[in-house]
């Protein structure tokens, strides 16, 4: 099941807890003693829209609409309501998209803070840009991931249009052993003062970056490789592959690349990534952190 069958399958299951509800209350109350009943038998629909609201906002556990309702009946209900507004699991998903969202970002917002040192300033990853400036974007990325390939010319020029901007790299090797070699080798290629021309080299040049490719790629920009692949097996490359590694766990990252810009946050690579790149560096310069950066 992908994710959106699964969220799908979820919000029916909520739609119809909620319309089960509301649906066996009415008719339990419909032959309720003294309860005239309405014409036609029919629910409310603002109480069915009340009710579904109160379901997605509260999540109540377990209502039950009494054992003297007809199941069938409310059956019949749920199925009508629903054929008429299919509509309903539109706006459900896009509010539960909203909520969750909100959610994460909340969360992602303490962790920052909890763990500026560690994701601003650590000594185990390579800093681009100008070292001293007033606003920090850090990138989670992997060599083999499209969409950071793609996204790579809009960190560059957003580096050449400001020089007030430090750029933090972090190696996030999620596509298995061939990228984990790639990163290391990047890393291992700061310690001969080439990790940028690398890390371009690994994305712009044709093909999967593997160990082979790495080397290759060391090799034409001059570097020492017998000691470079030394490098890559030493305890800093992997203590910064480890440390990238819980950082992205904490933030619950879903994916590459991923910005911090400051505090503020843009998973992926949205089309429009060199202009919202722009324009949050400047809301933090501006406004400065909402939590500690």
């Amino acid at each position: 099941m992908n994710p959106r069958t699964g969220l799908t399958t979820a919000l029916v299951a909520a739609v119809v807890a909620a319309l089960v509800t509301v649906a066996g209350l009415a008719i339990a109350g419909r032959f309720a003693p003294g309860h005239g009943g309405s014409s036609g038998g029919a629910v409310d629909q603002a109480s069915i829209d009340q009710a579904v609201a109160n379901y997605l906002s509260k999540a109540p556990a377990g209502a039950s609409p009494g054992a003297s309702v007809d199941e069938k009946k409310v059956e019949e209900i749920v199925r009508g309501y629903l054929t008429k507004n299919p509509e309903i699991l539109v706006a459900m998903t896009t509010e539960l998209d909203r909520r969750q969202q909100t959610e994460l970002e909340s969360k992602q917002r303490k962790t920052i803070s909890d763990n500026a040192e560690a994701l601003f300033r650590s000594p185990n990853s390579h800093v681009t840009g100008n070292p001293n400036g007033d606003v920090t974007v850090v990138e989670f990325f992997d060599y083999n991931c499209g969409f950071c390939r793609r996204a790579l010319p809009d960190l560059v020029k957003l580096i050449e249009n400001d020089g007030k901007v430090r750029v933090v790299l972090k190696e996030l090797p999620i596509f298995g052993e061939d990228s984990e070699a790639a990163a290391k080798a990047a890393l291992a290629a700061d310690k001969q003062g080439k990790y940028f021309e690398m890390h371009q080299k690994l994305f712009n040049e044709p093909g999967k970056a593997d160990k082979a490719k790495a080397l290759r790629v060391a090799g034409e920009l001059g570097l020492d490789v017998t000691q470079l692949e030394k490098d890559m097996a030493g305890p800093e490359v992997q203590k910064a592959l480890d440390e990238a590694r819980e950082l992205a766990q904490k933030l619950e990252l879903q994916g590459t690349p991923f910005y911090l810009i400051g505090d503020r946050t843009i998973p992926g690579a949205p089309e429009d990534l060199q202009d919202q790149l722009a324009a949050k560096v400047k809301e933090v310069r501006e406004k400065g952190c909402e939590t500690s950066c």
